[in-house]
């Protein structure tokens, strides 16, 4: 994890550094000449650790005593990467609270120690598109009007008050980055794991919840995590907010065709019957799409194309499977 060639080193934490966005964002920070620390939840051994570019790892949430642990081998940060918090709308409603501590109640641990013992450290502080909340048509904007449609798009925007409110008060430097629906190998939840778990027991039909037309802006992890480090550069006291999408919005029926494809091209065979229950979840908006312009202005754009994507997924899917089998 040495620096680029003539580049000095830049630190890094990575809170939530063990989840599927924080993996990748460790491997790409560490690929491109940062020293990487990481805080996060779950034993990880440190061979495991390094091979994602983490250097040091401390199991435990994000509180003063376990930053304290890691500021003797990390010395001065450049950046904090706050991704730690809520990763879903359903577990949000299920517990609220839970969210609330792990999004909001975190952010403000941190956002205290940084002020206290840190004052220079900047933070991109990871949000989601749900704080736009229902009602968007196209291309949301970043100065959109925000009205968050469950517990976990408040508390989103709790953690980016949170940020504004230190940065006001305090003057820490800050930047957001509000995600679109992330995806790339290791993620073992939502849709496409869902619709990658049916097709792998061998269903003959596959029903999905809604009608099918619902609108996401699909973005491949690895853009997400270039987006990310660009991102570490802009943090200012005013704490700009960037989103991070494809600016292309593409119907779940469509998505879930393409995984679909994907499988049946390396499996052989008909595919599934699809269909769609009709049924919204709870929290869900119908259309999520990025106006991307103002990271386009910083140089960066997606490169990774959906269908392509996608099937690169599918392949991650089966041999994890072929893995632990």
């Amino acid at each position: 994890m040495s620096a680029l060639a003539g580049a000095p080193v830049r630190s890094a934490l990575v809170t939530g550094a063990r989840g599927f966005i924080g993996r990748h964002l460790c491997r790409h920070l560490a690929l491109n000449g940062w020293q990487v620390a990481g805080l996060g939840h779950g034993h990880w051994p440190e061979a495991e650790a390094m091979r994602w570019g983490v250097s040091r790892w401390v199991n435990g949430g994000v509180t003063a005593a376990n930053l304290d642990a890691l500021y003797p081998s990390t010395g001065a940060l450049s950046t904090v990467f706050h991704l730690a918090g809520g990763s879903s709308v359903g577990a949000a409603i299920a517990n609220p609270r839970e969210d609330f501590d792990r999004t909001v109640t975190t952010t403000a641990d941190l956002m205290e120690w940084l002020r206290l013992n840190a004052p220079a450290t900047a933070v991109v502080a990871v949000s989601s598109a749900a704080v736009y909340g229902a009602g968007h048509e196209g291309p949301i904007a970043e100065d959109a009007d925000l009205h968050p449609y469950s517990p976990y798009g408040h508390h989103k925007l709790m953690m980016e008050s949170l940020c504004r409110s230190y940065g006001a008060s305090f003057g820490t430097r800050a930047t957001v980055a509000r995600l679109f629906s992330v995806y790339g190998a290791g993620l073992s939840k939502q849709l496409l794991w869902d619709i990658c778990s049916r097709l792998h027991k061998g269903v003959r039909s596959l029903e999905l919840g809604g009608s099918g037309n619902e609108l996401r802006d699909w973005v491949a992890v690895d853009d997400v995590v270039c987006a990310l480090e660009r991102l570490a550069d802009e943090a200012h006291p005013a704490v700009p907010a960037f989103n991070v999408g494809t600016g292309l919005a593409t119907p779940v029926r469509d998505v879930a065709e393409l995984v679909l494809k994907a499988w049946s091209s390396t499996n052989g065979g008909t595919a599934p019957a699809l269909s769609f229950s009709g049924a919204s979840r709870q929290g869900d908006p119908f259309s999520l799409c990025a106006d991307v312009g103002r990271l386009a202005h910083l140089s960066w754009r997606a490169r990774h194309g959906l269908e392509a994507g996608l099937a690169r997924y599918v392949a991650w899917f089966q041999q994890s499977q072929m893995d632990v089998s």
